[in-house]
């Protein structure tokens, strides 16, 4: 048997070198560490141990020749099994690597997974878990980049897509069956085509880490199909693999990395750094609870038997720990230097900023990535919530983060259902939500704007059911949120009704009109442009199947809705007007000469209008029953310079929304905003005609726009 040589202690992890492989494990509360490899033979395969003979800084570590990529291993911690003052180690489980680059298989939620037995908690489980859970594997971290580069667009230029890496391809009938639901449909020119012309410029992944499926899931036939479960936060998960699960899915997710970016698409992660996949006290051991459980996790302070839980999910990572500080860095900088992604989303980002029980904005976590010079770098957004006290954090996060804004859904959501009194944010959220934002020096950009995601009905089902139907999860219905209310779109679900059908269809035309012109980041849910629908289902996690996978023979039925989608996102990357990276300051150009103008000067960079033409008054904006207005955009007076300095100039543009539930007469304004105005979209007819091609309107001449949607035209 070949002897371990000391080796180094970093970086931890598995580091193949070309001659064998060195190996290091953080554990504080440690007596012994054994690293355990195992053959060919799979789970029942024979396993052979070395006790790790350094240990440096809390830190076990050992250098084996001859071990190379593809090597099955795992480790065995020796010390103290004593819950009651946080310690749970237990070398009868066999652990996960939590630098592991790849995880071959998924557990079986055994009792040998558990550290207790089932009938008593406060027991001590001896069995073996090492034929029931997964392997850690070592890796090969040799890649052919080429002159892979990052596209790096401006945040100003972005349009996002949120995709599930499965559901986004499953059912692709023009993908090779074989790589359907995985990386390498991704990568494919067929879904790369369908990205670039729709006009996207950055996929966000929904979690990719390596991640568990629940055991109440897995006990009803269901799986964790949206992710939100982490055990691994360096390995893409095995499962949306194409060629194998023995280091294949590492070089599979860097070459749809690669072919995205030859693309000029973006990779952003939704990542889940909040929590780990082995939950409360009654969990299994998988990993970080058998290597140093109080070091990882928050637990009671006068309890440590249990976990303190800000997410829902059973735990919370440690965030005082600088050695899970170091774990969630190193797995960052991971993912962009060694896998080139091109920023994150951090699921219920506010966890992470929990140093006591309150939210702080200055915590560590983001004191590291605020002076990190890779991390820094990338794209950063924020989902800025959990479900602890004061976890609602929208506009709070520092100057270097973006924000899923959660007040925009609402708002629009709101507007465009017909509730009354909703202008005034209906006019913040379009403009970039300054009230949010500006104070602490962030621009429109820090919005990331969207009404549907994957959390909730899909815009399909939004514009078509009044409330969840949720029965398919086996929950009673209890599940997801209650968040939709009628949208006066008549009978719900399905319908043969032609003039219901028209509404829902404008309606969803609003929405999108609303998200790809408003100021700050898009961002647009799977299959939303083809109708995608979900039956009803708000709260499809656990639904891997063709409830919530896209049906891409929609694309042919809603062909209309996909164009006009593409003709939005043309219209937004054509015009600047649309895409500012400074707020609108509101007051006369005059006020600003070095903006470098040379039009009328009394004119504003935004005006606000009545349908009768008119600036909008106070009285205006506080009518709680006023659901239209009319927005007039300065192409003369965009609020940003090139890189050179010089004044952009582009078109201007008015907005007639009208949220009633009957048609309103618009008043073209005056003169001194455009003598000449042409329709550029409207919502209640998609397909522009050759007549409305040529048509045009004059100021002070009226314009009928219909009940719930939206006119743009174009000064010519």
């Amino acid at each position: 048997m070949t002897n371990l040589w000391p080796g180094e202690a970093y970086p931890l992890g598995a580091r193949f070198d070309g001659a064998g492989t060195n190996f290091a494990v953080f554990s504080e509360t440690a007596e012994r560490v054994e690293l355990c490899l195992f053959d060919e033979a799979g789970p029942d395969g024979e396993e052979t141990r070395y006790d790790l003979p350094e240990v440096d800084g809390f830190v076990w570590h050992g250098y084996l020749p001859g071990t190379m990529p593809g090597q099955r291993y795992g480790f065995r911690v020796h010390g103290p099994y004593d819950p009651a003052h946080g310690q749970r180690c237990n070398p009868a489980k066999l652990l996960l690597d939590p630098y592991a680059q790849a995880i071959e298989g998924e557990m079986d939620w055994d009792p040998s997974c558990f550290g207790y037995d089932f009938d008593d908690p406060a027991s001590h489980n001896d069995l073996d878990s090492a034929p029931h859970t997964m392997r850690s594997i070592v890796v090969n971290p040799f890649f052919d980049w080429g002159d892979d580069r990052p596209p790096r667009t401006p945040y100003h230029e972005t349009v996002i897509y949120e995709a599930h890496v499965k559901g986004v391809s499953k059912l692709h009938p023009d993908l090779p069956e074989r790589q359907r639901g995985t990386y390498a449909a991704l990568a494919h020119p067929v879904m790369i085509d369908y990205l670039k012309g729709l006009g996207i410029t950055a996929v966000e992944l929904m979690p990719v880490h390596q991640f568990v499926h629940d055991d109440h899931l897995v006990k009803r036939g269901l799986r964790n199909y949206w992710g939100y479960n982490t055990i691994g936060f360096f390995a893409p998960h095995n499962a949306y693999s194409a060629s194998g699960q023995r280091g294949e899915q590492v070089l599979e997710f860097k070459a749809m990395v690669k072919a995205l970016h030859e693309a000029g698409i973006e990779v952003i992660l939704d990542v889940v750094y909040n929590h780990t996949a082995e939950g409360n006290h009654l969990g299994p051991t998988l990993s970080f609870r058998g290597l140093d459980n109080s070091a990882y996790y928050r637990l009671v302070d006068d309890d440590p038997r249990f976990y303190m839980d800000t997410t829902g999910t059973g735990n919370s990572l440690l965030m005082r720990n600088p050695h899970v500080l170091q774990l969630i860095m190193d797995s960052l900088r991971f993912w962009v230097t060694e896998m080139h992604v091109d920023g994150f989303r951090f699921d219920l980002a506010a966890t992470l900023a929990r140093e006591l029980h309150e939210v702080d904005r200055l915590s560590a976590f983001f004191d590291l990535v605020q002076q990190d010079p890779v991390v820094s770098q990338v794209k950063l957004i924020a989902e800025p919530w959990d479900v602890g006290e004061g976890g609602y954090q929208v506009g709070n996060f520092p100057p270097l983060w973006t924000e899923w804004n959660g007040k925009f859904r609402d708002t629009v959501r709101d507007f465009w259902r017909g509730k009354p009194a909703t202008m005034p944010d209906f006019a913040s959220r379009l403009t970039g939500s300054s009230d949010l934002y500006a104070d602490d020096g962030r621009r429109p950009i820090a919005s990331i704007n969207f009404v549907t995601c994957h959390d909730g009905f899909s815009l399909q089902d939004l514009v078509s059911y009044n409330v969840k139907h949720n029965d398919a999860n086996g929950e009673a219905n209890r599940d997801g949120t209650d968040d939709n209310r009628s949208w006066n779109c008549g009978y719900e679900g399905d319908t043969d009704d032609l003039e219901i059908l028209a509404l829902r269809e404008k309606q969803k035309r609003n929405v999108f009109t609303t998200v790809l012109l408003s100021q700050g980041v898009p961002m647009l849910s799977h299959g939303d442009e083809i109708g995608r629908t979900q039956h009803g289902n708000n709260n499809v996690y656990c639904q891997d199947n063709e409830l919530s996978w896209i049906d891409w023979s929609k694309a042919r039925d809603n062909r209309t809705l996909m164009e006009f989608v593409q003709r939005l996102i043309r219209l937004r990357a054509e015009h600047p007007v649309f895409r500012q990276r400074r707020f609108f300051h509101g007051k006369p150009i005059r006020d600003t000469p070095a903006r470098g103008y040379a039009g009328d000067t009394n004119m504003t960079d935004i005006a606000w209008l009545t349908p009768g033409g008119e600036e909008m008054s106070d009285e205006d904006w506080s009518t709680g029953y006023a659901k239209s207005l009319a927005v007039f955009l300065n192409g003369d007076a965009i609020a940003e310079p090139d890189r050179r300095g010089k004044q952009i100039r582009d078109d201007s543009f008015l907005l007639l929304f009208n949220a009633h539930d009957g048609d309103i007469p618009f008043t073209i304004p005056p003169v001194s905003y455009g003598a000449m105005w042409r329709k550029e979209i409207d919502t209640a007819a998609p397909i522009p005609t050759a007549a409305d091609e040529r048509a045009a309107v004059k100021a002070g001449e009226i314009v009928q726009v219909d009940a719930r949607s939206t006119q743009v035209l174009r000064r010519v």
